[in-house]
């Protein structure tokens, strides 16, 4: 395996290969890890994100997947970095973390087999698909402001290429307390299945990111927290949750809200209606029958 990373060096981004705690660049020159300004490891024309997808976050919801996976489109200018802050807008309470695995794409992939699918990866990263609940009664259906606002798609340290995603461990860790804790065998559909269903009409460009899904006890955090996705073989994905300088505005589209919708997602199994009234509903119908 190789760990690519792309970092600012001397004020110029720069690809550097990892040598255990110093990065080094192709023309020799060295950084230490802890010390690099980092970049996100690619520069991606799209990123895309799948719903539902482990066991326990299924389970979770008290719902039942769908026949084949759905997705979500998040913008590129959502795009942040690993110890980059994410920004939770003043006003906005309901900010959630979920740890992920990111596919990153090698080369132009269109019409391929889950067993081509592999050859056009050119490896993988972490991400975590920071949702910011507020927006869900507006925006559940595009996720546009939900999982799209600026900084909410941190990826990052760097690429790992010829890494093997079967098997593995993936934690979400806050404060220094184990908040995610699944393996990658508990996936519905693994890397390959994903890739080759989006390029069936959506033609992948090396450098696009698709984000795999996230396991259960995905939680709102607060300003001032320490949110670190750590992925076996891949390394530490770490950020820092902020206030944004400014709130929403209020003279203008719909503002956050604190609904049941709102709350079933960000609360999960905290949340005492859950099973009752599930996230989109009408595409994950809960096992529970409707609440009177």
């Amino acid at each position: 395996m190789t760990e690519l990373r792309r970092v600012l060096l001397d004020g110029y981004p720069t690809q550097v290969v990892r040598h255990g705690d110093t990065l080094v660049a192709g023309d020799g020159r060295e950084v230490g890890v802890d010390e690099a300004i980092h970049l996100p490891p690619t520069e991606p024309s799209k990123i895309i994100a799948v719903h539902l997808n482990y066991a326990s976050r299924t389970e979770e919801f008290m719902t039942k997947l769908p026949g084949a996976p759905t997705y979500f489109h998040k913008p590129v200018t959502a795009l942040n970095t690993h110890k980059g802050d994410v920004v939770r807008p003043e006003g906005c309470k309901w900010l959630n973390f979920e740890g992920e695995i990111v596919i990153v794409i090698g080369r132009t992939c269109r019409n391929v087999s889950p067993d081509e699918a592999g050859d056009y990866i050119a490896g993988y990263t972490i991400g975590n698909d920071y949702g910011l609940h507020d927006f869900r009664d507006t925006d559940a259906g595009s996720m546009l402001r939900v999982k799209g606002s600026d900084t909410l798609a941190p990826v990052g340290p760097g690429l790992v290429t010829d890494w093997d995603f079967r098997g593995k461990q993936l934690r979400t860790i806050v404060n220094g307390e184990v908040k995610q804790d699944d393996n990658t065998d508990n996936m519905e559909w693994d890397m390959n299945y994903l890739v080759a269903d989006i390029a069936r009409t959506i033609t992948l460009s090396p450098g696009d990111l698709l984000f795999s899904g996230t396991p259960a006890f995905s939680r709102p955090v607060q300003p001032g927290d320490v949110v670190e996705v750590e992925v076996e073989g891949l390394g530490k994905l770490t950020n820092r949750i902020v206030t944004g300088p400014t709130p929403i505005r209020t003279d203008v589209g719909a503002q956050p809200t604190q609904s049941e919708e709102v709350m079933s997602t960000a609360m999960g199994g905290d949340w005492e209606f859950r099973g009752i009234r599930t996230p989109s509903k009408d595409l994950y119908p809960s096992k529970v029958e409707e609440k009177r």
